[in-house]
């Protein structure tokens, strides 16, 4: 697997391809040796987080250590983050929040939820709020936000990522 993700870092797509198709066996099998009877229904779902945390990761990846214990610390995590969450994960949409903050400004006012958004976005540390209001709301590109916000656009992508989640753990189960 090793070299199929050092070719996959140079750009070689088959490779790629190939080595998420043996990884999708190797963590199937790896999760659910690690699971609960009641949990085994998660199996899929970790494997797919772990490849795309791997996916979303994979420049981090230092080629002179070894992968298979690269990739799986990054499935123990999820696994460990699967076992300390709530017993229930429900799906909610993040389309659906999305939606709500992508709303225009006179959707906003004649809405009256400029206030709601206002709240909600309060609840999160007040730099990443105002990243999501720029990037959201005001639909400003990555780049203008990274620039007024004094961040890389990497941080920035990220801030509103966690932001948007957080978001959606707190307010995605309440009516």
């Amino acid at each position: 697997m090793r070299s199929l993700m050092l070719a996959s870092l140079d750009g070689d797509a088959a490779s790629y391809r190939s080595l998420m198709s043996e990884l999708r066996g190797h963590l199937r099998r790896y999760f659910g040796r690690r699971l609960r009877a009641d949990l085994l229904d998660q199996v899929e779902d970790l494997v797919q987080e772990t490849l795309l945390a791997m996916h979303t990761r994979r420049m981090t990846y230092d080629p002179r250590r070894p992968f298979t214990a690269w990739i799986y610390a990054i499935a123990r995590y999820k696994l460990v983050d699967l076992l300390r969450g709530p017993q229930q994960h429900k799906h909610v949409p993040i389309d659906d929040l999305s939606d709500f903050l992508r709303a225009g400004p006179d959707e906003l006012e004649t809405a009256g939820t400029r206030q709601d958004l206002d709240k909600v976005l309060d609840t999160l540390p007040k730099r990443v709020g105002t990243l999501i209001r720029r990037i959201k709301v005001e639909e400003q590109s990555v780049a203008e936000a990274a620039a007024a916000s004094r961040m890389s656009e990497g941080a920035v992508k990220v801030a509103v990522h966690r932001g948007m989640k957080a978001l959606v753990t707190r307010f995605g189960g309440k009516s």
